[in-house]
């Protein structure tokens, strides 16, 4: 085992937690300030990301302990974070949803999806690096589970377009009904992120993502 390698993954896990802490208090500024749903749950979505990136964090560490990629079995620590990180998606969800049908009855529209735009942007090529850097590490390491986070960050990479899609959309149409429909793309995502959560919270292996794809 590469130590050097293995340092490099505990970076990688560290920029994800940082980016996503950053991420999710922007997001969630200007979506309130701007009243985009989408965009303030986009941001929310970022702060459960960082949950989840603790145990991975924590996971990566034991693996320096005890200088090897193949761990047994998950800990407390990792299934207490999976299953905070799965109910906080659950909560999310159903936010999200009532958000957006409200949203619909009221005919509510953001003042403007600029912000969105330009997070959308900035996360999708930050998303990409991750999610490129991870799997090199994983592959090199032959860890299964460093290869599944980076699987896991493909969801917050599509999670990016769907924000994309919307804010610009809105922003050349000016349909309001837009906003509402990409916050349901969100709530489709975290549904499925707080489902594959809890699966994984069951199980013992480290190495499964369920369909973190």
């Amino acid at each position: 085992m590469s130590l050097k390698l293995l340092n490099k993954a505990i970076l990688l896990s560290f920029i994800t937690i940082g980016y996503n802490m950053i991420e999710g208090v922007v997001s969630a500024y200007f979506g309130g300030a701007d009243e985009s749903l989408v965009l303030i749950g986009f941001g929310v979505d970022s702060f459960v990301e960082v949950i989840s990136g603790l145990g991975i964090f924590h996971m990566i560490l034991r693996m320096k302990k005890i200088k090897s990629t193949e761990l047994k079995q998950r800990d407390k620590f990792e299934r207490t974070a999976l299953i905070i990180t799965g109910v906080s998606f659950y909560i999310l969800t159903a936010g999200l949803i009532t958000g957006a049908v409200l949203s619909l009855v009221a005919g509510a529209k953001p003042e403007t999806t600029i912000a969105g735009i330009i997070i959308a942007s900035l996360s999708i090529a930050s998303m990409y690096w991750l999610m490129k850097s991870k799997t090199d590490v994983g592959v090199k390491l032959n860890s299964p589970a460093i290869i599944a986070d980076a699987n896991c960050t493909r969801t917050c990479f599509y999670l990016s377009f769907i924000l994309l899609a919307a804010s610009l959309i809105y922003e050349m149409t000016g349909i309001g009904y837009i906003d509402a429909i990409g916050s349901l793309g969100i709530a489709y995502y975290a549904f499925k992120e707080g489902k594959e959560s809890f699966g994984k919270s069951k199980q013992s292996s480290v190495d499964v993502c369920n369909n973190c794809h």
